[in-house]
């Protein structure tokens, strides 16, 4: 009987890793520059958007010729408000420029979304004391901050003990 062949084992050849997907990429970006969670969902949902809405083509394939329809799309058909387009916009924008360097190009004629036309609200102070007066607890205080510190709803439901700082009477918003 022969002993069996000895075997010799080679360490596999370590395979280069594949590239960030795009969406990982815009997301990176994002944290990058400290955008907030919200700013980053939005952004990704709307680049997804635009790449479903050319048929799941890569935007380094496409250019100022695809953004537009885009945009009239949303304007015309998807009947978005003014701010929503602009936030479209926008996420386009941070794609083309910021994750792929790659300038579009000039938009021009996009159909824009109708901008409404609103007086700005304020209350008074009495009824500011209504809607204060009626909250008890954590909404009142939560809502107490929002009115006298100008917090956003995030940031004051965000807020931790460590972030407040008596002997200064200074909130720190991270």
């Amino acid at each position: 009987m022969t002993p069996p062949p000895i075997l010799k084992t080679f360490a596999p050849v370590p395979a280069e890793p594949a590239p960030p997907r795009l969406l990982d990429r815009v997301r990176a970006a994002c944290r990058v520059r400290h955008e907030s969670i919200r700013i980053e969902e939005a952004c990704c949902a709307w680049i997804k958007r635009f790449i479903l809405f050319h048929g799941k083509r890569h935007p380094r394939e496409m250019g100022v010729t695809e953004i537009n329809p885009f945009l009239t799309h949303l304007a015309v058909d998807g009947r978005v408000s003014a701010s929503t387009q602009n936030q479209a916009f926008s996420a386009l924008l941070f794609l083309y420029q910021k994750v792929l360097a790659v300038e579009p190009g000039v938009l021009a004629g996009v159909v824009r979304a109708k901008r409404p036309e609103r007086l700005p609200i304020r209350l008074s102070r009495e009824e500011v004391r209504s809607v204060l007066g009626k909250r008890e607890g954590t909404p009142r205080l939560v809502s107490l901050l929002l009115y006298g510190a100008g917090l956003r709803i995030l940031d004051a439901l965000r807020l931790r003990i460590q972030d407040v700082d008596f002997a200064r009477m200074e909130l720190l918003s991270r």
